[in-house]
């Protein structure tokens, strides 16, 4: 439960191990805030004090600013430049600005440290948790942060029905949302029905930020509750009701709206100055005057002056972009292995160095079998189990991983990585050899005896037995992988049909359960039971070896398909998981959830992932290079941009 034994055999051959994050006793975590007499901020703020626009730089952190340990004092200005793929990428921005939680990763991954709270403690029973936030600290347009902006958050949007029918899962214990507190003024503590250890590493993750990204003062005129007048709001913008008004100005963590109005403050160290759109062909966001953090010296953070995103459509555009030298800092997009080679001969002439991220997840490809697809003839295919192995069997896992992967990752299904302490063998390595004659035999003894004249099986009823699969158009790696994976299937006489999509629609085509198949890489190498997707149904969005399950769990029910007992059963232990008070109480339970896992085999993994690659500008300073892959740790967010600057 607490990731450790993490990243170990890194290629840089720095050995982490994380310790303990949790007792069952109250604990509190702080950061040394030794207040500087002086502070000082960048040439252009202080241009804006003299003339009067802004007050003093004292007036405009908190009482206490965090102070960052840096490896050097910088100085400050200059352009950080990127690259967005095109107008759904949002999840680009979100990792390069860092989501300001609560709290947030250390560098290294190696435990979770404050953020915009000042201090925790946990209650003996881990049910309480309490934040100290930083008394004085302010939003963007200099209004006032406090306890109010979490219970709106809270109170009003989380747990508002036409807002979020379903609350956010990392706010929940039990299906039940967290009761919010004021203490004060600047202390509030989340009351949960149940023990929730993992909440503090919950609020680590990007999504973990909700409750302190909605500023009241500016939110609450799109809330019915605070503004009679919000017809003529949404007259004059043409939107169907308060809950689209409000997703418009106020956006949600990973919504590209978040990053579409200039006007709504924000905690973060850069503000939208041009906006993110349908229609964007870059995106700018400039120094936010009142962030909260400073160097030893007493500078106000950050170094930087803005970071500036070309929108790019081409990943092929993005690497030509990258190789000219046009890019500062850039991973998404480029990171495949297969650009290494043309990454490091182009690193003299193009100013930039190579970066090697060990990536995080469990397998560099999972391929979601849809348990509960609309074709009615291949449901109770996918639904037995030789069948699903007869899928993996026919998988040539070392022919995708020589020619997707240059050899460099590991035949491998969705178990975790082998320093984990949730590792285990048969989740990992079963079924993984590839044995084209067994699995003939299995379709075979499924009664798929009969070929059509291109050598492709059909079904006893009539009609070749095809398989559609979704897949992203940004990842050109496993589009890769499935035109190699569409020829082996063809050996065993099993059609498959690869329909890439921009993420809007890929996305929607979950959604709406219209697929058979899905890929998409699969979390859990490191930091299992943060994101265990592929071994349950819970995530609404991802977990796509049934939405329907998970729709049915999220209603009690009411809606969606009841999964088979295993599902279940690894549903209730998830719970049980969650209500442990302990470490040595809740890893035998998350254990057995992942042995049910294995057994049933319902999601196919590929190869453990290689290292992802990323390039940093030469001239950048305080940078980290060691930085893991993954979403939950959303590199190179973690590694802190606002201390980042050019050297002279």
């Amino acid at each position: 439960m607490y990731l450790q034994s993490l990243r170990r055999h890194m290629n840089d051959h720095i050995h982490i191990i994380r310790p303990p994050l949790f007792l069952a006793c109250a604990i509190a975590m702080f950061t040394a805030n030794a207040a500087a007499t002086t502070y000082y901020e960048a040439p252009a703020l202080a241009h804006d004090v003299k003339a009067g626009k802004l007050p003093s730089v004292s007036q405009r952190l908190p009482e206490k600013p965090e102070i960052l340990s840096t490896d050097s004092i910088g100085h400050y200005g200059g352009v950080i430049r990127a690259a967005l793929r095109g107008s759904g990428d949002a999840d680009a921005v979100l990792r390069m600005i860092n989501p300001q939680g609560l709290v947030r990763w250390k560098k290294d991954f190696s435990a979770v440290e404050p953020n915009v709270a000042e201090s925790w403690t946990l209650s003996p029973d881990a049910k309480e948790y309490t934040f100290t936030l930083r008394k004085g600290m302010r939003w963007s347009d200099g209004e006032p942060f406090d306890a109010d902006d979490i219970l709106f958050a809270m109170n009003d949007l989380f747990a508002n029905s036409q807002f979020f029918p379903i609350p956010p899962d990392r706010y929940t214990a039990d299906g039940k949302l967290a009761e919010v507190e004021k203490i004060g003024q600047y202390k509030v503590k989340f009351k949960f029905s149940k023990p929730y250890l993992t909440f503090i590493e919950q609020l680590a993750t990007p999504l973990g930020q909700a409750a302190v990204m909605y500023p009241k003062h500016y939110c609450e005129k799109f809330h019915p509750k605070y503004n009679a007048k919000l017809d003529d709001e949404l007259k004059t913008t043409g939107l169907r009701d308060w809950v689209a008004l409000m997703g418009s100005k106020c956006g949600s963590v990973d919504a590209a709206s978040r990053w579409g109005n200039p006007d709504k403050p924000t905690l973060d160290p850069w503000v939208i100055a041009d906006p993110y759109s349908a229609s964007s062909i870059h995106v700018t966001l400039t120094r936010n005057p009142y962030f909260w953090q400073v160097d030893a010296a007493g500078n106000q953070l950050p170094y930087i002056d803005s970071i500036y995103f070309d929108v790019i459509s081409n990943v092929d555009t993005i690497l030509l972009t990258a190789l000219s030298g046009q890019l500062d800092l850039q991973i998404l997009h480029i990171s495949s292995i297969r650009n290494k080679s043309v990454l490091a001969e182009g690193a003299a002439k193009g100013g930039y160095k190579l970066m090697s991220l060990q990536d995080m997840n469990a397998t560099a490809i999972a391929v979601f079998i849809n348990q509960s697809t609309q074709n009615e003839k291949l449901r109770p295919l996918f639904r037995d189990k030789n069948f699903r192995i007869a899928l993996s069997l026919a998988m040539d896992r070392k022919e995708i991983n020589d020619l997707v992967f240059l050899g460099q990752g590991e035949p491998w299904q969705i178990g975790p990585a082998r320093a984990s302490k949730f590792y285990n063998e048969k989740l990992a390595k079963q079924y993984t050899q590839y044995d084209l004659k067994e699995a003939n035999a299995l379709l075979d003894k499924l009664g798929l005896t009969q070929r059509d004249s291109d050598g492709f099986r059909l079904y006893p009823s009539g009609g070749r037995v095809a398989m559609n699969v979704i897949v992203n158009l940004a990842n050109s790696y496993q589009i890769d992988m499935l035109e190699l994976l569409r020829k082996q299937y063809a050996k065993a006489g099993l059609d498959l049909l690869v329909q890439p999509a921009e993420s809007k629609l890929y996305y929607k085509r979950g959604n709406n359960n219209d697929y058979d198949l899905s890929v998409d890489s699969l979390p859990g190498g490191y930091g299992t039971e943060l994101t265990p997707r592929g071994y349950l149904a819970l995530n609404t969005v991802e977990s796509r070896q049934s939405l329907p399950w998970v729709r049915w769990r999220e209603t009690g029910g009411k809606q969606g398909e009841e999964p088979p007992e295993s599902m279940k059963k690894r549903i209730v232990l998830y719970d049980e998981w969650k209500d442990a008070k302990t470490e040595q109480e809740a890893d035998p339970l998350f254990r057995q959830i992942l042995a049910i896992a294995a057994d049933d085999l319902e999601v196919l993994g590929t190869v453990r992932p290689p290292p992802q690659i990323g390039i940093r500008s030469t001239k950048l300073m305080n940078t980290y290079d060691n930085m893991v892959w993954g979403y939950a740790y959303a590199a190179p967010g973690p590694s802190l941009l606002q201390q980042y600057y050019y050297a002279k």
